[in-house]
Formats: structure tokens, C-alpha cells, sequence
């Protein structure tokens, strides 16, 4: 299944469907069946690596402004296709049209800036007889495996750095948002070399055979801290390269004296990001125990105005979780804490209504070792925890194994004597979960493996080449 002929199937299974054919794509918002996705069979998935290997020398071989053109004309390709892409992209995903219509044309543009970055070789050592220059250059074919919050943006941050680097990519996106990836991938795969580009639509099964097909020299995948684990033990075998951006469960710490009105409004706007699906969502808030119930009160009465519905209503705030199976995993969190003793503020309950909606939701007096302080929910729930001293909130925040990102809120000064001691890869002071393009993005120790992003996020799809040359005695004569 090449990018070429990678188009949705809007209609229903052939007759004879296996579980590598046609699968059922739903519409979250209504928890119905709205299209079906072509569905890629172990054979295909071979010819597509055998095509992408065959084509790799020549990519590679492409001088780099050429490459870097062909990523302006995939910022092209994608920025005329906003309106039916992000459409698309609400119907299968759930996210409001206009969110999915920032996605896209910030997608579209991720190529842009990327094509400006620079892949340029070094003269390390310039002696008598002797020259060291250091270049970098592609793995070969990289398995791209994007996740379903934001599978057009987190796919073409992948896509694009590892194209432009000189590889070649398969991109193989969750099962439940491949609609979008698919138009994407008829898109691209007009103004890309054949082979150098493609999208394969499967589950599981599909993504464990590509992770493991000899042909495939790096793994890069953005989603949970199992699946993650469970790549790197099938890279291992075949010591294939992997970038792994895994899990969030992002602490945010109010600091004692800040504005605690002020600072409620940010925090929920930050923890409810995509309905909370999105790793670098705060996760928890931890105030100190004399300003907790006002900042408890004042995030519970924004979750409480906040407008739920089908992200095609223009009037929708926040749309559904993407799936049943994750509405319920929210929904049994919050339900399990609340039978240790944890309070609800606003939410906390599925409504009765079709699809997969749970609303914002606050909570506060959660026990000890509640799992929805240690776990990432990646729902729209918020706990709210006191604590007496903010080293020891840090602390705390640091017992989770995640080390994605942190956020100090408060006194500026006060913010940066504390932001070295969070064990993460990104400390905001004052905000949470900005994320930018020429800034890298990676975490520490069960976050992931590898960055994303800006040059950094280039040299991950590269490997060093050293060329030691010895001069010639009529070389080392004319110098």
C-alpha cells in the first residue's frame, strides 16, 4: 500500500475481509462506524519495505536542496488540503474542526521549518598529513508509528525530519485515526519520489512486523510506555536505532503566594488540551495546602462551564475520548479513587449520551498511591493535591517513573531556584506544554529514548560517518 495508493475506503468491506483487510473506523463524537480503512497484508507490508529499501540509495544519493524542495512542495500539498483533511481528521479523531484545522496547516508548516534546518559535514581535525571531516548520514528505512491524539502533526514530525536526513519512511498510524493518514499519504505521494514515502494501514500485529522487518533500520514511535518497551526489545534483535516519545503524567507545582485565580484558568486550559490527550497536558496539580480548595474551587467551576459536544458544532469546546476502550480507562481511574476516598469537584461521570464523551473533571483528597496520581489518565481529569513545602511536591511529582515535563507556577525568582530539581526534560516556569518547533522535546527515564524537533530531532534520523584521510607527501608539499 504506497502513499499512491493509500486513498480512505468510505464504504463497506469486500466480501472475504480478513483481519489484515478493511477495518472499521468510528466516528467518536456518535460511536458509530462512519468508514472503513484498507488494511495492509503482511505481503503487501514486505513489497512496501522491499520498495522503500530499493528506492533508499537514490534518496539518499539526492543532493540536499533537493530534498529540502521536495519538502516545501509537501508544505504545499498539505496547506491546499486543510479544509477536507481536518474534516476528516474531526470525524475519526473527535477533536473540534477548528483544532483539527490548526493541526493540519501546523502540520503542513512543520515541513517548512524543517526543510530550513542544515545537515552540514565538519573538518575535525586539519593537520599536516592528516584530515578528519565528520558528516551525518541516513539510517535507510525508517518505521514511522504515530499516535492517534494528533496523528497528522506527530506523523510529519517523524516524516519530515527523517526524509529530509535521506531516508526513506513507512508510516504506520493508529487504527483508530488512519483516515487522515491515508489522505495524507495520496497527498505527499504526488510530489515525493515513488519509494520514498508510504502509508500502511494495521493494527498491533502489523506494527510488530514492521518493527522487526530486516529492512527497517530505525524505529521511531510516539505513544504509551508498554508499547515503547515492547519496541525496543524487537529493535534489539536486529540492534535497529530507536526514538521512543512515551508517557507524560506532567506535574504542575503552584508555588505558595501565587494568584491563585489567575493561575487556575492556565492550568485547566492546559490540563484539558485535546480532552486531556495530549503527553504534555498537565497531568496533576500539586498547591500548597492553604490555597488548595480555592484553586480546587476555581478549576472546578471552569470544568463545569466548559462545553462538551461533537467537535463538528463550531460551539464545541472539547470533544470525545477517541475511543471507548480509553473512555472507560478514564472513567474506571477517576471511579477507583473516588472508592478510596477522592472527591469529585465537577465531572466524574459518563453521560448519557451517545459516543465516547467524559467531561472535565476535578478531583481532590485523593489517597496515597491513587493511580490517578502515578498514572497517566491522557483524559480530561485533573487532581488537585496538597502538599506543605514545594521541594517536597517536586519530590513527590518525581516518585511517578515519567520524566516527560514540569511546570513551576508562582514567583519568578522563587520558580527558577527550584526548576533543576524536577527529574524531566523540559521544566516550564509560569506555563505548561508549550511546545516549538526549534526547541527539543524528549524525555528522561520512562518518557522515552531520543528527541524530537529542531536539529536535534534531525541528527536522531542520522547516523556519524568520520572520513580520516591521510594526505599524500605532494598534498602535505603544496600546503
Amino acid at each position: 500500500m504506497t502513499a499512491r495508493a493509500a486513498a480512505p475506503a468510505l464504504g463497506a468491506p469486500s466480501a472475504g475481509a480478513t483481519r489484515y483487510g478493511p477495518a472499521p473506523v468510528e466516528n467518536p463524537a456518535l460511536g458509530e462506524v462512519f468508514a472503513h480503512a484498507p488494511g495492509c497484508t503482511p505481503e503487501q507490508l514486505d513489497a512496501v519495505l522491499d520498495d522503500a529499501a530499493r528506492a533508499f540509495p537514490g534518496w539518499a544519493a539526492t543532493p540536499f536542496d533537493a530534498r529540502r524542495e521536495h519538502l516545501l512542495a509537501c508544505h504545499r500539498a498539505l496547506r491546499a488540503a486543510v479544509e477536507p483533511m481536518a474534516e476528516l481528521l474531526t470525524r475519526e479523531q473527535g477533536k473540534p474542526l477548528k483544532h483539527a484545522r490548526a493541526e493540519v496547516r501546523l502540520a503542513a508548516d512543520w515541513f517548512a521549518h524543517t526543510a530550513h534546518l542544515v545537515l552540514a559535514p565538519r573538518r575535525l581535525v586539519d593537520e599536516p598529513g592528516v584530515e578528519v571531516c565528520l558528516e551525518r548520514v541516513p539510517h535507510g528505512v525508517v518505521a514511522a508509528i504515530a499516535p492517534s491524539n494528533y496523528p497528522v502533526l506527530l506523523a510529519i514530525c517523524k516524516i519530515a525530519p527523517a526524509l529530509l536526513a535521506g531516508n526513506t519512511v513507512v508510516l504506520k498510524p493508529s487504527p483508530d485515526t488512519p483516515l487522515s493518514s491515508l489522505m495524507m499519504g495520496e497527498l505527499l505521494g504526488e510530489v515525493l519520489p515513488a519509494g520514498t514515502f508510504a502509508v500502511v494501514g494495521g493494527g498491533t500485529e502489523l506494527g510488530a512486523r514492521l518493527t522487526v522487518h530486516p529492512a527497517v533500520r530505525l524505529v521511531s514511535f510516539t505513544g504509551s510506555v508498554d508499547t515503547g518497551r515492547a519496541i525496543a526489545r524487537q529493535a534489539a534483535a536486529d540492534l535497529k536505532r530507536i526514538v521512543l516519545e512515551l508517557g507524560g503524567n506532567d506535574p504542575a507545582v503552584v508555588l505558595p503566594g501565587a494568584d491563585v485565580d489567575a493561575v487556575a484558568r492556565e492550568l485547566f486550559a492546559r490540563s484539558m488540551t485535546n480532552s486531556g490527550q495530549f503527553c504534555a497536558a498537565v497531568k496533576r496539580v500539586y498547591v500548597h495546602r492553604t490555597q488548595r480548595r480555592r484553586l480546587a474551587e476555581a478549576m472546578a467551576d471552569l470544568a463545569g462551564a466548559a462545553v462538551v459536544g461533537d467537535g463538528l458544532d463550531p460551539a464545541t469546546e472539547y470533544g470525545p475520548l477517541v475511543s471507548r476502550a480509553q473512555r472507560d480507562r478514564v472513567a474506571g481511574m477517576v471511579d477507583e479513587a473516588v472508592r478510596a476516598g477522592a472527591r469529585v469537584l465537577a465531572g466524574g461521570h459518563v453521560p448519557d449520551r451517545p459516543g465516547h464523551f467524559y467531561p472535565p473533571t476535578v478531583v481532590t483528597d485523593l489517597p496515597s498511591r491513587s493511580r490517578l496520581e502515578e498514572e497517566e489518565q491522557f483524559g480530561p481529569v485533573v487532581p488537585v493535591i496538597a502538599y506543605d513545602d514545594p521541594r517536597e511536591a517536586i519530590d513527590r511529582a518525581d516518585a511517578s517513573p515519567y520524566g516527560l515535563g514540569c511546570s513551576l507556577w508562582g514567583d519568578e525568582d522563587r520558580a527558577r531556584a527550584l526548576a533543576g530539581r524536577p527529574r524531566c526534560g523540559t521544566v516550564w516556569l509560569n506555563t505548561h506544554g508549550d511546545l516549538r518547533h526549534d526547541v527539543p522535546f524528549g524525555g528522561h527515564r520512562h518518557s522515552g529514548i531520543g528527541v524530537e524537533y529542531g536539529p536535534w530531532g534531525l541528527h536522531e534520523y542520522t547516523q556519524l560517518k568520520v572520513h580520516h584521510i591521510a594526505l599524500r607527501q605532494a598534498d602535505r608539499e603544496m600546503s
